[in-house]
């Protein structure tokens, strides 16, 4: 946290924090244009202008950051001192609140081919209903002695893997590739109650195969993110803030949850998520965090043209967020998720913020290469907080 205490006041303004997941991006090997500069955004272009911008470093230079360890570096939190998997984000945004005891891990339904090779770790992206039938399948036909696991059925191909009893420890390594053409990993813990996790997660898994085996597609299961819940100061008391989140996906509801903000209604796009925004504000909360994932799904399926068309989609959508009547407005990502590389990378992210106390930089847009050159500059993941709580009048002088 780089903000003292004693300077954070009880009042001011109101902040909305935009988060675009993968919003960073490299230059088309063809275009030259990164996503961002291809797409047509009059509404950013803009509000740019009238903006300051900059860059966010997320981790330090060179290591690639998770959404979770992203998510919580724009909340003033550093990473790298902060030890929780995927797992923990996931059982927290399905409202689950992950008790003393419990281990959760993040899970993908996933096709697996006749050699045992992953040959889609997200088995072409199922229905959420049908993701919701798999896990019921699973839950009555799966049991392991002297523990019990729930699965918390997610989007998609997501849902979450929860184990409770006694002796378990997180430290347990992924069994997800994270690419095809390969088996999933062995399970393999640190230390004796991490290596009892892993040995009850691997014989659930090779039952689950088995109950699987008839599936046309989902038939195999990637588990990653092995955690357990660590103590974290909330946003009211880190910054006096009434805090809430609109985001869609569970993962990203626990992260905010477990900051200590209240998992608003947002509804299932840009539209309902606005309107949650509005009636947000109108209700009095000093803190909005609003998450926009298609960016990111498209960066990871490597389909430039989709994720151009997410962030057009979002600037569609900026007026009637701006409506809402915020006093700081700041929009980054999470991560940068070129679709180039179709996976997270180590580059920072473009920064926007906007309130009646900016110094804009005259011809800058707010591109990866445009945001080099705000008066922002580049700033850790760790600063924005401060910076966002000045643009709020939140913050005290520091020093006579």
């Amino acid at each position: 946290m780089t903000c003292p205490l004693e300077l954070v006041r009880d009042r001011g303004g109101s902040i909305g924090l935009f988060v675009l997941d993968g919003l960073g991006g490299l230059p088309h090997p063809d275009g030259g244009k990164t996503e961002l500069e291809a797409a047509n955004t009059p509404q950013l272009d803009a509000l740019a202008k009238i903006s300051s911008l900059g860059r966010i470093q997320l981790l330090p230079p060179g290591i690639t950051p998770g959404s979770g360890p992203g998510h919580m570096s724009l909340f003033g939190h550093d990473p790298m001192q902060l030890e929780f998997g995927r797992g923990l984000l996931e059982a927290l945004g399905s409202d689950y609140p992950l008790a003393t005891g419990e281990i959760a891990a993040r899970g993908n339904f996933c096709s697996i081919d006749e050699k045992g090779l992953v040959s889609d770790r997200r088995a072409g992206r199922p229905s959420d209903e049908e993701c919701h039938r798999i896990c019921e399948l699973l839950m009555q036909q799966i049991s392991l002695d002297g523990v019990q696991v729930r699965l918390l059925a997610g989007k998609q191909h997501r849902f979450t893997w929860v184990i409770t009893g006694d002796a378990l420890g997180a430290a347990v390594n992924d069994n997800d590739p994270q690419v095809t053409g390969r088996e999933p990993l062995p399970l393999k813990g640190r230390g004796a109650s991490s290596e009892r996790t892993a040995l009850l997660a691997t014989e659930w898994i090779r039952r689950a195969r088995e109950v699987l085996a008839t599936e046309q597609v989902a038939n195999g299961v990637l588990l990653r993110g092995f955690s357990s819940r660590p103590d974290v100061p909330t946003f009211e008391q880190l910054y006096n803030l009434r805090s809430g989140a609109i985001a869609i996906y569970p993962m990203y509801r626990g992260v905010a949850k477990l900051v200590g903000m209240d998992s608003l209604d947002a509804g299932n796009d840009l539209k309902e998520q606005a309107e949650s925004l509005s009636r947000a504000v109108s209700d009095g909360y000093d803190f909005l965090f609003v998450h926009h994932k298609d960016t990111d799904t498209a960066g990871h399926s490597g389909d430039f043209d989709a994720k151009v068309a997410a962030i057009e989609t979002f600037d569609a959508a900026l007026p009637s967020f701006l409506e809402a009547g915020l006093d700081v407005v700041a929009i980054t990502g999470d991560h940068s998720t070129p679709t180039s590389m179709a996976q997270h990378s180590w580059h920072p992210v473009p920064l926007l913020v906007h309130s009646r106390r900016v110094l804009p930089v005259e011809g800058v847009p707010f591109t990866e290469r445009g945001c080099i050159y705000g008066d922002i500059g580049t700033i850790r993941g760790q600063e924005l907080m401060p910076l966002l709580l000045a643009h709020a009048d939140r913050l005290d002088k520091f020093g006579a």
